[in-house]
């Protein structure tokens, strides 16, 4: 239940709050609930992705993305995700999320994020995710002439780079028993 509480209070607070153009950085000040956490005592990993979640949702309504594919009838689809951990968050916490794309392909949208305490990054990494319709995923061409934008050029960064290397590399292999 918790959770559709910060849905709904995400949505209700980005419908407020100024737009924010693609490119900018989302920063979001948080606290760590206790039921983010796990057995361990800190918040579970499963929790960072639902918060990024959340983040998504908000960027999409301030950027006028998510009025995009509400007009065209379009689902905003996540591709994957790399989170790397260094440093627990404790109960009560205070931490800051912060959240901006860092780069667009043919189809997907490369968003970077970390969570941060006390200076130090606890956690750090990117999901991609894109618009998709019946016929299957839109094209960022599409998409972003919806927005009235041009397509971003420029290399992706070499983070994104080697995670879509590794993903090619796992989603290319085939389970073997015994091996």
């Amino acid at each position: 239940m918790n959770l559709y509480l910060r849905l709904i209070w995400t949505l209700l607070r980005s419908w407020r709050l100024p737009p924010l153009r693609l490119g900018d950085t989302l920063e979001r000040r948080m606290r760590v609930l206790p039921n983010d956490l796990d057995i361990n005592g800190h918040m579970n990993n499963g929790r960072y992705l639902t918060l990024i979640d959340l983040m998504l949702v908000e960027y999409f309504v301030r950027t006028g993305f998510a009025a995009v594919l509400l007009r065209n009838g379009w689902r905003p689809m996540a591709g994957g995700s790399f989170v790397t951990y260094r440093r627990g968050l404790s109960p009560f916490e205070t931490y800051t999320l912060r959240f901006k794309t860092d780069g667009s392909d043919a189809a997907w949208n490369y968003m970077r994020f970390e969570f941060v305490s006390q200076g130090k990054v606890c956690a750090a990494g990117y999901m991609k995710g894109a618009a998709v319709s019946r016929q299957g995923l839109v094209p960022n061409q599409q998409s972003f002439a919806a927005l009235g934008l041009p397509l971003p050029s420029g290399e992706l960064p070499q983070p994104v780079r080697d995670w879509l290397a590794a993903e090619s590399g796992v989603m290319g292999r085939q389970w073997q028993a015994g091996a």
